[in-house]
C-alpha cells in the first residue's frame, strides 16, 4: 500500500492512549477517535496520548456518533479497546462490517470466540464477508499465550502436557476487566457468581457459556486457540475460578474502592483441556489487584521429550498488548474477509518500516 493506513480508535481509555501513540509511531494516520466518557469527548487526542504530542486536530467524538462518522470516513481499520466480551462489541463490529472497515480489538474473548460465542461469531463472520472486511481479536494473549508457545513447541520431539500461568494486574486494564475478575467481591459473593460453575462437567459448562449465562475466563478461549493452531481436537474442557485474597486492605484506583482484607482481589482461573491426540492443556490466568510485592509474570512448561520451560518475568503487558495489535494491522488488512482468528494469521513480526509498506493485497 503506497499511502498511509487510515485508522480510527474506538475507546480512548488506558489502552487507547498507548494504541493511538503507537499508530502515529508506526507511520499510520489516525482519522477518528471515539469514547463514552464525557470528560474527554471533544478533547484533541494529543491530550490523551500525552508524551509531548502536539495538537493533532483529531478530536474525540461521542461513541454514539460512530456509525455516522465511520460511514463518512471509511477508514481502513478500526481499533476497538473497550469491553471484554464479543457480545459487548457486537454493535461496533456490526458497524465496521456494514462499511467494510477491518476491525481489530483488545477484547479477550475475541481472540477465539468460536468456543464461547459460536452463534454470534458466525453472524459476525457472515456480516464481515458481506462487507468484504476482516474482524479479529488480538493482544498480549495472541503472542505471549499463543504464538510464543506454539513456536516454542517446534523444538519438542514429543509433548504430553502443556502448562501455562500468566499473572496481570487488573488495575492496568480498566473497570470492566476488574469487575469480570471479581475484584472487590466478598468470598461468598464470588462463589455465588463467578465460582458457581466450578464443578460443572465439560458439557454442562459449555452449555452455560454458549447460552451467554456465563462468561468464561481468558484461558478458555486461549486453549481453543492453542488447540486450533496445533491441530489438536478437543474432547473435553472444564474451568475452575478461585478467588485471590490479600491479608491487608488494598485500594483499587480502577474500582475507586478499598478492598477489605479477606475479600476477593481478583481470581485464579484454571482451564483443563483434554484432546484426542493425548496432549493435555492446563492453563491459568491470575488477574488481581496487586499488593506491593506482586508483579506480572508469564510461565509455560512443555512436558515430553524434553521437558522445557519458558519464563517471562515482569512483562510490560499493557505495552505488549498494544504493540502486538499495531504490528498485526498489515496482516489484518491482508486477511480474507470474515471473522478470522489469529491462529490463521502468519506469525507476527516487528514492523520496522511504516505499516503500509507491509500490506501486500492493497
Amino acid at each position: 500500500m503506497k499511502r498511509k493506513i487510515r485508522i480510527a480508535e474506538y475507546g480512548c481509555g488506558k489502552m487507547g492512549k498507548y494504541l493511538m501513540r503507537y499508530v502515529y509511531g508506526k507511520g499510520a494516520e489516525l482519522v477518528a477517535a471515539f469514547d463514552i466518557n464525557k470528560d474527554i469527548i471533544g478533547k484533541d487526542v494529543s491530550e490523551i496520548i500525552e508524551h509531548g504530542f502536539k495538537v493533532t486536530g483529531i478530536k474525540i467524538s461521542d461513541a454514539k456518533d460512530a456509525d455516522k462518522i465511520l460511514g463518512e470516513l471509511k477508514p481502513d481499520v478500526c481499533i476497538i479497546a473497550t469491553r471484554s466480551t464479543v457480545r459487548e462489541l457486537e454493535q461496533i463490529f456490526t458497524i465496521c462490517a456494514k462499511y467494510g472497515i477491518n476491525a481489530i480489538t483488545t477484547c479477550e474473548e475475541a481472540l477465539y470466540p468460536w468456543n464461547s460465542s459460536p452463534d454470534l461469531t458466525k453472524k459476525l463472520d457472515s456480516l464481515a464477508k458481506i462487507g468484504n472486511c476482516t474482524l479479529t481479536g488480538v493482544g498480549y494473549c495472541d503472542l505471549y499465550w499463543g504464538t510464543m508457545v506454539t513456536n516454542f513447541a517446534g523444538a519438542q520431539f514429543t509433548i504430553n502436557k502443556i502448562e501455562g500461568s500468566s499473572w496481570y494486574n487488573v488495575e492496568d486494564y480498566g473497570i470492566a476487566l476488574a469487575e469480570g475478575h471479581g475484584a472487590g467481591l466478598t468470598i461468598d459473593e464470588f462463589n455465588k457468581t463467578i465460582g458457581k460453575y466450578n464443578n460443572y462437567s465439560s458439557d454442562e459448562i459449555k452449555k452455560v457459556i454458549y447460552s451467554g449465562e456465563y462468561t468464561p475466563s481468558y484461558m478458555w478461549n486461549q486453549n481453543g486457540w492453542l488447540a486450533s493452531k496445533m491441530g489438536l481436537h478437543i474432547t473435553s474442557q472444564t474451568q475452575k475460578c478461585i478467588p485471590t485474597t490479600s491479608s491487608e486492605d488494598l485500594y483499587s484506583d480502577t474500582l475507586g474502592m478499598t478492598i477489605k482484607a479477606g475479600n476477593a482481589t481478583g481470581m485464579r482461573a484454571v482451564v483443563t483441556t483434554e484432546t484426542k491426540e493425548g496432549i493435555e492443556l492446563v492453563t491459568e490466568c491470575v488477574g488481581k489487584v496487586y499488593s506491593k510485592e506482586e508483579y506480572d509474570k508469564n510461565e509455560w512448561t512443555l512436558y515430553g521429550e524434553p521437558n522445557s520451560s519458558l519464563v517471562c518475568k515482569t512483562p510490560a503487558t499493557v505495552e505488549l498488548t498494544c504493540a502486538n495489535i499495531i504490528n498485526r494491522i498489515p496482516q489484518l488488512i491482508d486477511a480474507p474477509a470474515g471473522y478470522v482468528t489469529t491462529d490463521k494469521f502468519p506469525y507476527n513480526i516487528y514492523c520496522i518500516k511504516p505499516l503500509n509498506e507491509y500490506v501486500k493485497t492493497k
